[in-house]
């Protein structure tokens, strides 16, 4: 089958060329703009897949990237969560991406499309309530990715029935693992993480985790399922964020595991601490005080049984394996910068 996959150069689309090339199809990967030779050659090294031009805003672009493919699998979008006066841009890229990269799908004679989606689509719960599954939507949409990716979705269903488009959605949680050149939202908790944000006390978040491989292998079989509808996909049981910690101290005794747990009402402060830690470790932000909002009482309670029972998927790397990887991952790129920082300092 011949496939193009948005986003290649970011971490998901980079495992995805990998994960389709492996599969057996072939592949066209499309970045923003071929300025950066390192991104093309980088996704080059992979095998043989064709790379090209088709940022969202251009329809032309994204029109031309589709011709002769046979499936689409459209993995672009802006993945942040502190972007202070970028919500528009975020909202956008999803939305609008959706739009141009649907219709220009149906213009091509492409049927199958396969959608990266989230989470963060879906409903959070009081604790103690029933796990949820595809059905549910999120309706709390005040943080900037929530509702990007959410007005995203909705509107691919739709175009979906309009244009009669064949469509399956994956819904991976947060997901960390090799294969990224710049850090993600995720990457940066792991790394404020290794960095020593949870030394004393850990956030009372539940955390819906995967590793970016497993995410991969489920879009390659929703692909070729012809399954349609939604799928989440997760670790399950979810792990808290001091799990998180908990693990990488037994895999690196230098990263401490955090003494307590704080109580579920400091999720509201969580924002202005999640502040100070950046400002004193040089640590990115993850939390705003909309999603601190939006998590007071709440948390992902989330099932992904339907993607176990009709596609046979399941998780092959454990918490534990993902996080070695993904900490490896990042000391590597530490590292890169660091040579490059010298290398232009002489």
């Amino acid at each position: 089958m011949k496939v193009l996959v948005t986003g290649a150069g970011g971490h998901l689309g980079f495992n995805l060329v990998g994960a389709l090339l492996e599969a057996g199809h072939e592949l066209r990967a499309s970045l923003r703009s071929l300025e950066d030779p390192a991104a093309i050659v980088r996704i080059k090294a992979l095998g043989p897949v064709e790379v090209v031009a088709a940022p969202l805003e251009s329809e032309r672009a994204l029109r031309a990237a589709m011709d002769g493919m046979d499936a689409l699998v459209h993995a672009a979008a802006i993945y942040l969560l502190h972007a202070p006066g970028r919500d528009a841009e975020i909202v956008s890229a999803s939305v609008d991406g959706v739009e141009r990269a649907f219709r220009a799908a149906k213009d091509a004679g492409i049927k199958r499309i396969v959608l990266t989606s989230s989470v963060v689509t879906l409903p959070l719960t009081p604790p103690g309530a029933r796990p949820v599954d595809e059905s549910a939507w999120a309706d709390d949409l005040r943080v900037p990715y929530f509702r990007a990716k959410t007005l995203a979705e909705r509107r691919a269903w739709e175009l979906s029935r309009e244009l009669r488009l064949d469509l399956v959605s994956v819904l991976p949680g947060a997901f960390g693992g090799p294969g990224f050149v710049r850090p993600t939202p995720t990457i940066d908790l792991i790394e404020a993480i290794m960095k020593g944000a949870m030394d004393i006390a850990a956030p009372p978040v539940a955390y819906p985790y995967i590793d970016v491989r497993d995410v991969a292998s489920a879009h390659v079989m929703a692909l070729l399922s012809g399954a349609t509808g939604r799928f989440i996909v997760i670790n399950e049981p979810i792990p808290m964020l001091g799990d998180f910690a908990r693990a990488m101290h037994a895999l690196d005794p230098r990263v401490r595991k955090p003494l307590l747990t704080l109580p579920s009402f400091t999720m509201r402060v969580l924002p202005y601490l999640d502040g100070l830690l950046s400002a004193m470790g040089g640590t990115r932000r993850t939390m705003t005080p909309e999603m601190a909002a939006t998590m007071s009482g709440r948390r992902f309670n989330l099932s992904s049984a339907r993607i176990r029972r009709e596609l046979g998927w399941a998780p092959a790397t454990t918490l534990g394996q993902s996080l070695a990887d993904t900490m490896t991952a990042i000391r590597a790129l530490s590292a890169a910068k660091s040579i490059s920082s010298a290398a232009d300092r002489t």
